[in-house]
């Protein structure tokens, strides 16, 4: 049987990736670049939809954006001047060929395709509105809402249709869309997942979630498509839509700690120096005394850098990463998978024998990698193994396109720090505070009463209705087929 991520990280995953680009004559093998600089956001599949200005084309396959799209033939399959393209990892709908995004529909003003990344929160009551109506859905996605929104709205042209069907759902998206003439690309009123506008050459415009598709086609960085913004791209330019009452923005504070990359601009601020400042304001926080400072490799990296700097203390790479494992693989037995960490990390002996380390981690999910990180700390002879977390300690669930065990599978939900501490087997074990968080970020500290970004994960504070998890929803299997 084969597999994607055959190995269990521990680690919170990030749902998509989106990517458009608007009139470039190489405008799908630009996407297909777009999309290899997104794929740490999404390995599961990945799509691409084109327009050749009579038709429209589509290639979709599960895996990798290399594994997939590294063949002149499937680029020349997909032709034309306009296409978005589509990272996936699964959580709404599950993992099947029939959800690989962009989504694509003929609608009566003509071919309509979207690409989606976060997830609605209300998915599930209005697909129940839309199939009594008659809707016929095609997959398991809760995008295919947006798509069958779009279809039945009675506004007469395609902007008005879009926002139309934008108002209608709850929770977190990022969208980019495209038809016969226009590009669009849309953040939810709370711009909870990002979404950045750039420029090629005159009259070539991209959207990307982040900032690091831009530089892989040499392309600048405009801005950031506001917090409820529209964004429309077509042969008179660009237009602006605010259609949403102004709201406090709360982006994603995630998108910092692990999910963008560290060459990503992200809200105005470079990932990989908050990543650092994390790093600091922890050493601040919950100094000790230590020999080095270890990052768990790679989304720890920069917040040890951090960490080292403030508290003095060297920077040692004391575990090595191979980084040929997580790619398709043969599915292992459980004995195998027993050695899952060991196949993708390895300690460095010599570097940790006899010594005090403090080994920086990004976050504790379920804990299971944790346990087995620092064991191999202990088997390497270290004589002290502190940890340090760059994110405060993980007690909600997400519900805005991050895929998360479930509550009660969340080791902060069910102990507090000491006891996590002797259940990794650990000398000490500190967590950054949310203040602290928030000083990384550029803040002075959590505003209480009008939260800056979204931190449900941290503090269960959730800035959308929940619409189908208060009715008990979210669980539910939205289709009678199940894809093999």
């Amino acid at each position: 049987m084969l597999g994607t991520n055959p190995f269990d990280d521990d680690k919170l995953h990030e749902e998509c990736g989106v990517f458009g680009i608007y009139n470039h004559p190489e405008a799908a093998a630009h996407t297909v670049l777009g999309l290899h600089a997104l794929q740490h956001r999404g390995q599961e599949a990945a799509g691409i939809v084109s327009f050749d200005g009579k038709q429209f084309h589509t290639h979709k396959s599960m895996g990798h954006v290399a594994d997939n799209f590294n063949s002149e033939r499937v680029i020349q399959s997909l032709p034309g001047n306009a296409a978005i393209g589509h990272v996936r990892y699964s959580t709404t709908g599950g993992s099947a060929m029939r959800n690989i995004q962009p989504l694509f529909a003929d609608l009566s003003s003509g071919g309509f395709a979207v690409a989606h990344n976060g997830n609605l929160t209300n998915a599930w009551t209005l697909r129940k509105l839309l199939v009594d109506k008659g809707a016929i859905f095609q997959s398991t996605s809760d995008s295919e809402v947006i798509i069958h929104l779009v279809a039945t709205s009675t506004y007469m042209n395609l902007v008005d249709r879009v926002i139309d069907a934008l108002r209608r759902i709850e929770g977190a998206y990022s969208v980019v869309a495209l038809s016969q003439k226009k590009m669009i690309g849309a953040r939810d009123p709370l711009g909870v997942r990002p979404l950045v506008l750039g420029k090629l050459s005159e009259g070539t415009y991209i959207f990307a979630s982040e900032t690091c598709a831009l530089d892989i086609i040499g392309a600048d960085y405009i801005r950031d498509v506001e917090p409820g913004e529209l964004v429309v791209i077509d042969a008179d330019g660009i237009t602006s839509h605010k259609p949403f009452p102004t709201q406090q923005p709360r982006p994603c504070i995630f998108e910092h700690v692990y999910f963008s990359r560290p060459d990503s601009i992200t809200n105005n601020s470079s990932v990989y120096e908050v990543r650092k400042r994390i790093g600091q304001e922890l050493a601040k926080e919950s100094g000790v005394e230590a020999d080095m400072v270890i990052p768990v490799p790679d989304s720890g990296v920069p917040a040890a850098i951090g960490y080292a700097q403030q508290s003095g203390i060297p920077f040692e790479l004391g575990i090595i990463r191979n980084h040929y494992v997580g790619r398709t693989f043969i599915e292992p037995s459980d004995q195998i998978r027993h050695l899952g960490v060991k196949l993708k990390h390895n300690a460095n002996k010599a570097e940790i024998r006899g010594k005090r380390i403090v080994l920086i981690d990004d976050s504790i999910v379920r804990g299971t990698t944790s346990v087995k990180i620092v064991d191999m700390m202990r088997q390497a002879g270290a004589k002290e193994v502190h940890m340090r977390i760059a994110s405060p300690p993980t007690t909600d669930c997400c519900f805005y396109g991050v895929d998360t065990p479930k509550k009660e599978k969340l080791l902060a939900s069910r102990m507090n720090v000491e006891e996590m501490a002797q259940y990794i087997k650990v000398d000490s074990l500190a967590f950054i505070s949310i203040d602290g968080l928030y000083r990384a970020v550029g803040e002075s500290g959590r505003n209480n009463d009008s939260p800056q970004y979204c931190d449900a994960c941290f503090t269960g504070d959730y800035p959308t209705p929940l619409t189908d998890e208060s009715l008990g929803e979210g669980e539910k299997q939205i289709s009678f087929l199940t894809d093999s």
